[in-house]
């Protein structure tokens, strides 16, 4: 599904004028600002009701000037770069000094992406004539699911220029489903290359071009979008149960009369990633005292995965206790 030529110019115009456009990328639809306009991007924050020190991700097109947004790219990012852009990395970068508070937290890093989403690449190249940069959060209530269709927007904020958004570029589902790999590159003398948040990029895929190996982030780590406990929970809620108990589990609350919403694991971890907030969506409006979801595998395949449900998971310790006393 693609956009005529004059919706994508009309969303760069908006854009430009400093009004937010939902957007596809092959991860999740964004909630996208100009970047380089400090009241647009404040505007993100307040619709999504996002902290204020939380960073945004930058995307941008794939020739654009990345000195603008960074100073002292490394020789790893530009390797991270041709081996994986346009896809679904994010490289945690020194900040240019000109970048905006409001788009880093008020760090000294920057997240710097370029989405291989066409209708997203389409934007990119149009808007600013491929030089501008677009900050892009999920589309979605801070916290909540993460919207992988355009409609899941439209019923997160209203119909475009109903609501705070003026435009919504409808690209289908998206492809990936989950949000991008992060990679802090700002701390490699000390640390090496950090991973801060897993996704479709593997950690393999990455030693692989980097020829090293990558640290898990810890506790100084740059903030990064996603990386808190409580991220990507449906209201209902959501508890993680082993395979070897989630029948048993099933069947004692219902023993309770309680309503139960489920989600089985599959065989298959790119095509779970791809439903996997589409399903949590529509399990959330069942109305149920619960959504129980299968403990998907412990392979890396599965790490982005996991570390979505973990936190979607997180404010619902004690639950299952609860509702089975």
């Amino acid at each position: 599904m693609m956009p005529d030529s004059g919706a994508i110019a009309q969303a760069a115009r908006f854009l430009e004028e400093g009004k937010l456009v939902a957007i596809p990328t092959e991860t999740v639809y964004g909630l996208a600002a100009d970047a380089d306009n400090p009241a647009a991007v404040a505007a993100i924050f307040t619709t999504k009701g996002r902290p204020a020190n939380h960073p945004l991700i930058v995307h941008v097109a794939r020739d654009a000037d990345l000195s603008h947004w960074a100073v002292d790219i490394p020789s790893e990012a530009h390797q991270l770069i041709a081996a994986f852009w346009p896809g679904s990395l994010t490289l945690i970068l020194k900040r240019a000094p000109k970048v905006s508070d409001a788009v880093t937290g008020g760090q000294d890093s920057i997240g710097l992406r370029c989405p291989s989403h066409p209708v997203a690449q389409a934007l990119l190249k149009t808007f600013r004539d491929g030089q501008g940069g677009v900050a892009a959060p999920s589309a979605n209530r801070f916290g909540r699911v993460s919207p992988t269709t355009a409609q899941h927007v439209v019923d997160e904020f209203g119909a475009p220029g109903a609501g705070p958004i003026a435009a919504v570029l409808d690209g289908g589902a998206c492809a990936v489903g989950i949000e991008s790999t992060i990679v802090d590159l700002t701390r490699l003398d000390t640390y090496g290359p950090v991973l801060l948040r897993p996704g479709q990029v593997s950690v393999q895929e990455l030693e692989q071009v980097l020829g090293r190996s990558l640290a898990m982030a810890a506790h100084d780590a740059p903030r990064v979008s996603g990386s808190l406990d409580a991220h990507y929970a449906p209201q209902t809620p959501l508890v993680l149960v082993e395979t070897d108990n989630f029948v048993k589990t099933l069947a004692e609350l219902q023993a309770k009369q309680r309503q139960v919403a489920s989600l089985r694991v599959s065989t298959n971890p790119q095509a779970y990633a791809h439903d996997l907030y589409a399903q949590l969506r529509s399990l959330d409006q069942l109305g149920a005292d619960v959504i129980l979801v299968e403990q998907p595998p412990g392979s890396t395949a599965w790490q982005g995965i996991n570390d979505r449900l973990r936190r979607a998971a997180f404010d619902s310790l004690g639950v299952l206790e609860r509702l089975l006393a």
